[in-house]
């Protein structure tokens, strides 16, 4: 982070990508091309797509599908990415798609009928009989997190055995998923344009929630701390190459969770490497909404707190006056 084309972000928008709250899929297609053409500059899509990523390397599609189907990442924009890394030399079987709780890929979509060939991997698991632990008592998703590689912060995390199966392990070390750590060679991070209260959980926050274990503890006092942090881990910081952000369907207010009310078309897709600079840009997007919309009347001092923090860390560019906004219109 960033890589390439640093505090570059391209807007795409298109009136017709959804029609009654649908995403169409001719659409999503067509936004993901002009997206990534106008972001590297390239005269072809193989060359776009072949600056990064490599037949090979195991590319993981980091999606989000944790408010189900009302705001989840739109199957057709992840049919569209594919169909591109497909067309660009990187077959089916090297293509994971992933996040952190399996089932709710599938509740969502994400599965073998509607991507053939395409690993459906989770670091929480259930089997088919919806247990998450196996004939011994221990949990399947103990075996999918990574020991070697940690997130530690001095806050427990206490859960009960109903919670403990969405966390994997309690205590202080939030472990990184194997799916990251060990099972893809690079990401394309594939979020959400929506808001968490004041702030938004688009690249960053997708990333770093998404990949490690515990994060109860984390949400209260180190929400900001966390959404930064993790992503400066290399499994995270230097395997994200590219960040899509679906902002076909998106929300402003009460996120991220999918309340019906606020949940809007904003028609609009974001491409960049900088997860910081398309973070600030999709906050500035969901900012101008909710003034719009008599939600807030200015801007929150707590809203851009985690995206600072992450500059601080060198992991990309906070200041809207510094990011190059390229605008793609396919009206």
């Amino acid at each position: 982070m960033p890589g390439k084309y640093p505090a570059r972000v391209v807007e795409v928008t298109h009136p017709g990508c959804v029609v009654d709250r649908k995403p169409q899929a001719k659409a999503a297609e067509e936004m993901v091309k002009q997206g990534m053409l106008a972001l590297t500059g390239a005269k072809s899509l193989k060359e776009a797509w072949r600056q990064f990523v490599t037949p090979g390397e195991i590319i993981g599609l980091k999606v989000n599908p944790v408010a189900g189907k009302d705001l989840s990442t739109s199957l057709e924009i992840t049919h569209a990415v594919i169909n591109q890394l497909l067309k660009a030399g990187i077959p089916a079987k090297d293509i994971v798609i992933w996040d952190r709780r399996q089932f709710e890929l599938k509740e969502v979509g994400f599965n073998e009928e509607n991507f053939p060939g395409i690993r459906i991997a989770g670091t929480e698991i259930k089997d088919k009989d919806g247990s998450f632990t196996n004939k011994e008592g221990k949990l399947y998703s103990e075996e999918m997190i990574d020991k070697n590689w940690y997130y530690w912060a001095d806050v427990e995390g206490e859960y009960d055995a109903e919670t403990m199966p969405y966390m994997v392990n309690g205590g202080k070390y939030s472990y990184f998923t194997r799916i990251c750590t060990t099972q893809v060679d690079k990401i394309i991070n594939i979020p959400i344009l929506k808001n968490a209260g004041s702030s938004v959980t688009i690249c960053m926050k997708n990333l770093a929630y998404g990949s490690v274990s515990n994060t109860g503890r984390l949400h209260k006092e180190l929400w900001a701390d966390t959404t930064a942090e993790v992503c400066a881990f290399p499994p995270i910081r230097d395997k994200t190459v590219l960040n899509i952000v679906d902002g076909m369907i998106g929300c402003y207010q009460g996120g991220p969770a999918a309340t019906p009310q606020f949940i809007t078309d904003f028609k609009v897709m974001l491409f960049g490497t900088d997860p910081v600079a398309v973070d600030r840009v999709g906050y500035d997007i969901i900012l101008h909404k909710r003034i719009a919309e008599n939600i807030v009347t200015e801007e929150s001092p707590r809203g851009r707190v985690f995206m600072n923090m992450a500059e601080e860390l060198g992991l990309g560019c906070a200041d809207l006056e510094k990011i190059e906004r390229v605008k793609v219109d396919l009206s």
